[in-house]
């Protein structure tokens, strides 16, 4: 069954993009089959640590803000198991591919850590943590912002005569990484830093107000 009529625009989709944080070569695009119906996103300011008594330290930012996102979705390949000769992934597996691409985006790779239990079997002294992909939230192409999935939370609704689920809601919990965490000459840097690019543009176009809206002639 298709969402769309003929001649209608194309929806964009959200979705993740997941890169390989070294090179930035695209390992993989995540996109959400349907679109959340609403997106919350808490942005916390990073203020200056220093001497409280300091008449212009509350004014000082040290950084770009935290920000987290949540978003919830819905996943259901009901639709392809009607198609079965088009979809065989789907009629074999159901839902089990797509929720465990979402679920890798938390896990090392099974190589790396066998890797580390190698160094660690071997004697190495300090072993670093295990660095995982660069995760790009896309909403929209105005807000493209690398971040961290930092929580998943998985309700499987429906399942085949398998018990494969066939139709689950996803809620995923993202903290948005800055130049401050991923540092200038990453490919990570780069977007976060195309992100604060666009929200200072964006702001530039927003309608300036008067006093008289605010029901004063001015400040005192």
């Amino acid at each position: 069954m298709s969402d769309t009529f003929p001649g209608s625009p194309r929806l964009a989709r959200a979705g993740l993009v997941v890169l390989d944080a070294l090179t930035g070569a695209v390992q993989q695009i995540i996109t959400l089959q349907y679109n959340p119906d609403s997106v919350t996103r808490a942005l916390q300011a990073k203020g200056a640590a220093g001497d409280t008594n300091d008449p212009g330290e509350a004014l000082r930012l040290a950084g770009p803000p935290t920000e987290t996102i949540t978003l919830e979705a819905e996943l259901d390949v009901s639709d392809q198991l009607a198609d079965p000769d088009n979809n065989p992934t789907e009629v074999a597996l159901g839902l089990l591919p797509r929720l465990a691409a979402l679920e890798a985006l938390l896990y090392p790779s099974a190589a790396q850590m066998q890797q580390h239990d190698a160094l660690a079997q071997a004697g190495t002294v300090e072993i670093l943590p295990i660095p995982g992909p660069l995760v790009v939230f896309v909403w929209s192409p105005d807000r493209v912002v690398p971040v961290r999935l930092t929580e998943l939370s998985i309700v499987e609704q429906a399942f085949d005569p398998n018990l494969r689920p066939i139709r689950a809601k996803v809620s995923l919990s993202l903290r948005t990484l800055s130049v401050d965490d991923l540092g200038f000459g990453t490919r990570g840097g780069s977007i976060a830093m195309n992100h604060h690019l666009d929200i200072e543009q964006l702001a530039t176009r927003a309608p300036t107000g008067g006093f008289e809206q605010l029901g004063i002639g001015g400040l005192p």
